[in-house]
C-alpha cells in the first residue's frame, strides 16, 4: 500500500495546500483548472506556488483510477464530488474526506456520504488543528487520519506525511469526524464572544463548556475519549476557537459585532453544521446549550445578548 498515485479533488486552499504529495490536483470545474494551470497557484493561497510536478485537470470520472483520492471540498459539496469519481473507482480505493461537517437533510457524516455516493470506496477522514496557509508554507502541523482498516490508515499516514506535516493514524472514524464538525460550531460561539468583547474569562468558560458538549455528543455516538481529547478534537478546538484565521471564528466575530455584511462574506462550515448537530443531539438526548444558542442566533430566533443571558441564567448544577 504505497499509494504512489494520489489525487486531490478541490482547488481551494486546502486542496492546493496538500497538492505537494499528489500526482493530480483536480479542480471542480474546467475554468478553475485553467486558472491553476496558468497561474500555478490558488487564488485562496496567493504567493504559494503549486509544485511543477503536480498535474492539474478538471475533476472527472478518471480521477477514480488513482490509488487514493482526497476530497478537499466543502462538506455540502462532498456527495457530488464522490459521485463524480465513483464510476471508475476500484474496489477498496481509499477516498479521504478533508471536510469538517455533517450533511444537511441526511444527518450523514462525511465518510457515510462517501460510502453512499461511491460504494467501491474505502472511506477515510483527515482532520486536526491545521490552517491551509500554514501547511502550504511548510510550517509544522499534526493531524489525524482515520479509516476503519488500521493498516490502510497507517499506510495513508505514511504516504501523506512529510517533514512538516505529521499525520497520526486511527480507526476511530466517527470520533475524528465529530471533533472536526462540532468544533466549527464552537468556534462560531467563541468568535461571537470575541466580537461582543465579553472578555477573556467568558471566552475560557465558553470554550471549556463547549468542549464538554462536544465530548458528551461524541461519547453518545461511540467515539473514543482519547480521540475527542486528541488532535482532531481538543487540538482543533484550541486552534479554531482562538484565531481569526479560522473562518468559523471570523464569522462569529462578525456576528458578535453585529456586522452582517462582513458575516455574509465568510464561508464557514459551522453555519450548516449547527442546526444539524442540535437536531442529532436532541435525538440522542444530549444536552448542548451552546450549540443550540449558536443555531438559534444564526436562524434569527434569538439575539446574541438574549442567548448570553439565557446561558448564564441556566439552573446551577455540578460540573461535568
Amino acid at each position: 500500500m504505497a499509494f504512489e498515485h494520489i489525487a486531490v479533488v478541490g482547488a481551494g486552499a486546502w486542496g492546493t495546500a496538500r497538492a505537494g504529495r499528489a500526482v493530480l490536483l483536480a479542480a471542480r470545474d474546467r475554468a478553475g483548472a485553467e486558472l491553476l494551470v496558468d497561474r500555478r497557484e490558488s487564488p485562496r493561497l496567493p504567493g504559494v506556488p503549486v509544485n511543477e510536478n503536480v498535474g492539474i485537470a478538471a475533476v472527472g470520472a478518471e480521477v477514480g483510477r488513482y490509488d487514493a483520492i482526497l476530497l478537499a471540498v466543502p462538506s455540502q459539496h462532498l456527495r457530488a464530488a464522490a459521485r463524480t469519481i465513483a464510476p471508475e473507482l476500484r474496489q477498496g480505493t481509499p477516498v479521504i474526506a478533508c471536510a469538517k461537517g455533517i450533511e444537511r437533510g441526511t444527518h450523514r457524516f462525511m465518510t457515510e456520504v462517501i460510502a453512499e455516493a461511491a460504494p467501491a470506496a474505502l472511506p477515510a477522514i483527515l482532520s486536526g488543528p491545521s490552517f491551509a496557509a500554514e501547511v502550504a508554507r511548510g510550517q509544522p502541523a499534526a493531524v489525524t487520519l482515520a479509516a476503519g482498516d488500521e493498516a490502510v490508515a497507517a499506510a495513508l499516514a505514511r504516504a501523506l506525511g512529510s517533514s512538516t506535516l505529521r499525520p497520526y493514524h486511527s480507526t476511530d472514524v466517527r470520533g475524528v469526524e465529530i471533533g472536526g464538525a462540532a468544533k466549527n460550531v464552537l468556534a462560531i460561539a467563541a468568535g461571537i464572544v470575541a466580537g461582543r468583547k465579553l472578555g477573556a474569562s467568558a471566552a475560557a468558560a465558553l470554550v471549556t463548556r463547549g468542549f464538554a458538549e462536544l465530548f458528551r455528543f461524541g461519547r453518545a455516538c461511540g467515539a473514543r475519549p482519547e480521540t475527542l481529547t486528541g488532535l482532531s478534537g481538543l487540538g482543533d478546538v484550541i486552534l479554531t476557537c482562538s484565531n481569526a484565521q479560522s473562518r468559523n471564528y471570523s464569522f462569529g466575530m462578525a456576528v458578535g459585532r453585529g456586522d452582517p455584511a462582513q458575516a455574509s462574506g465568510v464561508l464557514a462550515e459551522g453555519i450548516f453544521t449547527a442546526p444539524v448537530l442540535v437536531e442529532m443531539a436532541k435525538e440522542k438526548g444530549v444536552d448542548m446549550p451552546i450549540a443550540s444558542a449558536v443555531a438559534d442566533i444564526l436562524a434569527g430566533r434569538t439575539s446574541v445578548d438574549a442567548a448570553v443571558e439565557a446561558l448564564l441564567t441556566r439552573p446551577f448544577r455540578a460540573e461535568g
